[in-house]
């Protein structure tokens, strides 16, 4: 005979949590991809993090709800483009919805097995390998190895998502 099973705890209130993440920062990226008619997608992401060392895995956070959603979890590659504070409209521009992404440019195509869609003056650039797609509540995690990785020597901070806005941390300075 089995023991009673335990009750499930409840859920943290959905706005107590919502406010609890926004305090913590992030580094924002934009992820692009091609779909299979060989279609541009992106969409901005804070939700993008080292995985694994071995094998070298990445994960990007993607909403059931987005735009881009059935096309970047059925897509075999796709590119993490880190951003720096100079690119503070693009990552507006790629999480506002109904808005042709790639209009105004700026991007090149990362020849391979598919063009690939990057900035080529991202802070950093990972062109990754889709190994997986796993549901986690209301997103999809895409479980990605990186491929290329690409790595621009700049001085330029790092743009960052905190408290619900875009954020360049301020630099360290000397003291005498």
């Amino acid at each position: 005979m089995s023991p009673d099973p335990q009750p499930t705890p409840a859920a943290a209130d959905a706005q107590a949590f919502k406010d609890a993440m926004a305090l913590l920062a992030a580094p924002v990226s934009v992820v692009t991809g091609l779909d299979t008619a060989g279609r541009r997608w992106g969409f901005t992401a804070s939700s993008v993090s080292s995985v694994s060392l071995d094998p070298p895995l990445v994960m990007v956070g993607i909403a059931l709800t987005s735009s881009c959603h059935a096309a970047m979890a059925q897509a075999g590659e796709f590119v993490v483009n880190l951003l720096g504070e100079h690119h503070r409209s693009l990552a507006q521009r790629f999480a506002t919805s109904g808005v042709d992404r790639f209009a105004q440019g700026g991007f090149g195509a990362w020849e391979g097995q598919a063009a690939l869609p990057y900035l080529p003056d991202a802070k950093v650039l990972l062109r990754c390998r889709t190994v997986d797609v796993i549901r986690a509540g209301d997103h999809d995690l895409l479980l990605g190895t990186p491929q290329q990785i690409r790595i621009r020597d700049e001085a330029a901070p790092p743009l960052l998502w905190y408290q619900r806005q875009f954020h360049t941390p301020v630099p360290a300075t000397a003291t005498a």
